[in-house]
Order: C-alpha cells, then sequence, then structure tokens
C-alpha cells in the first residue's frame, strides 16, 4: 500500500478515487437488519417487496453508509498517511440517500478529498466526499461528506 506525508495528503484536495465494484447482496441485508433491528418488509421480505415501487428489496440507507470503510478497502490505489497512529470516525455532514439500492446491485464508492486540515499538532482532519454509485443508475445511491480524524 502506497503511503503520503501530510504535505502530500494537504496537496491532495480535489482529487478522487474510485473503488472496485462490490455486490449488496440479500445476505447482507439481512445480517444488517438483525444488527440493527430494522426488519422492515421492504429490506427482509422479497414477496412483500416486489409488491412496492421497488420491485424487491433494497438495502437499508444506513447499510449503504456503513460500506465506507468496505468501499475505501476496494480502493487499488489509496494511500496512507505516513506515521499514521489511528483514525477515528467524527462524524457526516449532509448524508443524502438519492436511490435505493436493490439486493443483488453492484456499488462502488468515490472518495474525493475536499479538505484536510491541522486540528492541533499530530491531529488532522480530513473531510470526504463519499458517493455510492449503483452499476447501470443514472443518479448515486448515496452522497455524504465524512469527517475523520487522523493522528500521527
Amino acid at each position: 500500500m502506497a503511503t503520503v506525508t501530510v504535505d502530500e495528503m494537504k496537496n491532495s484536495v480535489g482529487e478522487e478515487r474510485v473503488s472496485d465494484w462490490v455486490e449488496v447482496t440479500q445476505a447482507m441485508i439481512d445480517q444488517f437488519a438483525e444488527a440493527t433491528g430494522d426488519h422492515q418488509f421492504i429490506h427482509v421480505d422479497p414477496v412483500r417487496a416486489a409488491m412496492t415501487p421497488f420491485g424487491g428489496t433494497i438495502a437499508h440507507g444506513f447499510l449503504t453508509l456503513s460500506l465506507l470503510p468496505l468501499l475505501s478497502s476496494k480502493v487499488p490505489d489509496l494511500p496512507q498517511i505516513e506515521g499514521t497512529r489511528m483514525a477515528v470516525n467524527y462524524g457526516g455532514n449532509k448524508v443524502r440517500f438519492l436511490t435505493p439500492v436493490r439486493s443483488g446491485s453492484r456499488v462502488r464508492g468515490h472518495f474525493k478529498t475536499l479538505a484536510f486540515d491541522e486540528k492541533r499538532p499530530g491531529q488532522y482532519q480530513h473531510l470526504t466526499e463519499f458517493t455510492v454509485e449503483i452499476e447501470g443508475a443514472p443518479k448515486p445511491a448515496m452522497i455524504a461528506e465524512w469527517i475523520s480524524q487522523i493522528f500521527v
């Protein structure tokens, strides 16, 4: 895995990287329903969901959001910041679910660095635009701004 310096990361603002495709399976959706207690029929009942405008089961919006780590791990050239001791989630801005992700669809993540700022010595805030594309769909599944704290 490639590494970059803090200064190189600061200079990467505006760059976008794209992950490989990942299939969102019914098993993933069912496991997410179990983990969260959200068993709404549009997610877990293929027969009833087929009668909705979705035409079948769809992933939970929060499942789509939670794909961020998986999709980022599938970016072939995603560099790590040299000397990183840890990175933690700080929160999100402007999360919007635009298009449902049907069970069996393939998605990929687009990661665009919007800002990378030093908050205090050795601690940086990384603002990323995270877009989830659905293969063959005209609009993305989700767009969010995600904030991470990086400690070096």
